[in-house]
C-alpha cells in the first residue's frame, strides 16, 4: 500500500486502538451508522405465498459472496430465521464462521427480501451510512480481531454479543467520501478476488493431479510394458498381471479405538496421549493439539500405536473418511480414539496401504460400504477389513513408492507455494479494507 498517500492532516480519535483519524471525520458506535436486526415490516407478511430468497449458511461465502439459489416461501420462513433485505448488510456470529470472514451486502434477492440462518448478525444502514462502507467495516481487521475477542459461549458455540456490534467504535465519513472509498475497494478487491479464485482453482486442479497420480501409481504402477490383467473387482479395474489382490483382514489387523466417557470409577488409571480426527489428515498428522485421556491401567496395552501403524479416520465429513498417515511413535506412548482406526500391516508395506486408501479407487470402495447422512459419512471396522487391496512384490513396492514419492513432492511444492501466495494476497486484501476504512489512506483522488 506504500503508493497511497495519508490525509493532509490528522486528529486523535480519542480510541486507543483506533489511533489518529483524519481531522473532518467523525468517530461513532455502529450503531448509529445501522441498525441491528431490524424487525420485519408488516407488508412483507401481506403475501405469505411470495418466493424470497433463502440463505443458509453455506450459501454466504468468505468475501461475500452469495448463492442464491434457494428460494422459500415467506409463509415457511418468518418464524426462526433471520430477516432481511437488499441493502442490508449482514456477518456471520458464531466461530468459526466469524473468524472466517464469512458475510456480505445482500443484493439480487428475490423480491428484494431474503431470511437465512439465525447465526447471523444483520446491520440495515441509516440514512448517511453507504452500504458498501459499512460492509466494508464489518468486514476490516479490526472489527474482525476485537469481535473474536468479545465473543461469549463455549467451544464451536461462540458467538460475538450484539452489544459488541452495537457499541463498536469506527469512523464517518460524509456520504460522498464513503461511497468514493466504497468504489475504490470494490475496483481493488474485485481484482484480488479474481485471482484468489483462480489460485485456488490451481490449487485444487493440483491436488486432483497429485490423487490421480497416486492411483495410477497403486493400481496400475509405472511401468508402460506391464502386462495387465483383470482384477476382477469393476471398480479397480485392471491391475498388472504379476500383482496380487487380497481383503485387508488378510494382510492386516484393524485396532478400533477408545471411546470417551467410560466409568473409570474405583480403577487404577493412566492419563495418557490420544489421537483424535482432527490429529489424523490426509497424508500428514497434526498434532500441534494432541489431547490426553485417563484410562484404566490395564487396557493400555489394547489401545496403543504401533510405529508402523497406518491411521485412518472413521468418517466425519465426506473428504475425511478413510484419510489418514502412517504412525511413527512421534509419541510415546500414545493410544487413539474409536474414530480413528489402527490397521497393523503384516504382510505389505505400511506406506504402500496408506497410498492406496487414499486413491480414488478406495475411496470409491469407502462411500460405497459406508453409513451416509447430510455431508456426513462413517465406515465400518468390518466394512474396512473387506477392502481389497492390490499390491506388487515388495521390492516392487518400494520402487513405486520411491518414484511417487519424487513426483508428488514437486506437485506438494507447488500447492505449497501456491497457498502462501493466496495467504499473502488474503492479507493484502484485509490490509487494504483495514487502512481504507479507519482513514490510514486518502482515496479520495484514487478512485
Amino acid at each position: 500500500m506504500s503508493h497511497y498517500k495519508p490525509y493532509p492532516t490528522y486528529k486523535d480519535s480519542g480510541v486507543e486502538w483506533l489511533g489518529r483519524v483524519p481531522e473532518h471525520w467523525k468517530v461513532s458506535r455502529l450503531r448509529f451508522l445501522a441498525e441491528l436486526n431490524p424487525s420485519i415490516n408488516k407488508e412483507v407478511l401481506a403475501d405469505l405465498d411470495a418466493e424470497v430468497s433463502f440463505l443458509p449458511m453455506e450459501a454466504i461465502g468468505e468475501n461475500g459472496s452469495l448463492n442464491l439459489d434457494q428460494t422459500r416461501s415467506v409463509s415457511d420462513v418468518r418464524n426462526g430465521y433471520s430477516y432481511f433485505k437488499n441493502g442490508d448488510v449482514a456477518f456471520a456470529k458464531v466461530t468459526p464462521c466469524f473468524e472466517n470472514g464469512k458475510g456480505a451486502l445482500f443484493q439480487g434477492l428475490v423480491g428484494d427480501l431474503g431470511f437465512g440462518t439465525t447465526e447471523l448478525t444483520v446491520l440495515r444502514p441509516k440514512s448517511g451510512t453507504d452500504a458498501r462502507f459499512l460492509n466494508y467495516i464489518v468486514q476490516s481487521s479490526r472489527f474482525r480481531a476485537f469481535g473474536a475477542g468479545a465473543m461469549t459461549g463455549a467451544g464451536g458455540l461462540k458467538r460475538v454479543p450484539d452489544e459488541f456490534t452495537r457499541n463498536f467504535l469506527t469512523v464517518q465519513p460524509e456520504p460522498l467520501e464513503q461511497s468514493l472509498i466504497a468504489d475504490h475497494l470494490d475496483n481493488e478487491t474485485a481484482q484480488i478476488d479474481d485471482l484468489l479464485i483462480k489460485k485456488t482453482r490451481f490449487v485444487e486442479l493440483l491436488r486432483e493431479k497429485r490423487q490421480a497420480l497416486i492411483t495410477h501409481a497403486v493400481t496400475k504402477g509405472f511401468d508402460p510394458n506391464t502386462k495387465m490383467r483383470e482384477s476382477g473387482i469393476e471398480w479397480l479395474g485392471k491391475i498388472p498381471e504379476h500383482w496380487t489382490v487380497k481383503r485387508l483382514r488378510l494382510i492386516a489387523s484393524v485396532q478400533t479405538g477408545i471411546a470417551k466417557g467410560k466409568d473409570i470409577t474405583d480403577k487404577q488409571t493412566v492419563e495418557v496421549p490420544y489421537l483424535r480426527v482432527a490429529n489424523v489428515q490426509d497424508g500428514y498428522l497434526n498434532l500441534v493439539d494432541v489431547s490426553t485421556i485417563k484410562i484404566p491401567t490395564e487396557e493400555l496395552d489394547r489401545y496403543l500405536l504401533k510405529k508402523g501403524d497406518v491411521l485412518m479416520n472413521e468418517g466425519g465429513d465426506f473428504d475425511k473418511l478413510g484419510r489418514g498417515h502412517v504412525w511413527q511413535g512421534e509419541i510415546d506412548p500414545c493410544i487413539h480414539q474409536n474414530h480413528v482406526f489402527a490397521v497393523r500391516p503384516n504382510q505389505i508395506q505400511p506406506r504402500w496401504l496408506n497410498a492406496f486408501t487414499s486413491s480414488k479407487a478406495a475411496q470409491f470402495y469407502f462411500m460405497g460400504r459406508s453409513k451416509q447422512s447430510t455431508n456426513l459419512a462413517s465406515i465400518s471396522s468390518s466394512n474396512l477389513m473387506e477392502l481389497p487391496v492390490p499390491a506388487p512384490p515388495d521390492a516392487e513396492q518400494l520402487e513405486i513408492l520411491a518414484a511417487l514419492s519424487e513426483m508428488s513432492s514437486r506437485l506438494d511444492t507447488l500447492i505449497t507455494k501456491t497457498e502462501l501466495s493466496l495467504a499473502v494476497l488474503k492479507e493484502r486484501r484485509s490490509a487494504l479494507i483495514t487502512a481504507a476504512v479507519t482513514g490510514q489512506i486518502d482515496l479520495r483522488e484514487a478512485s
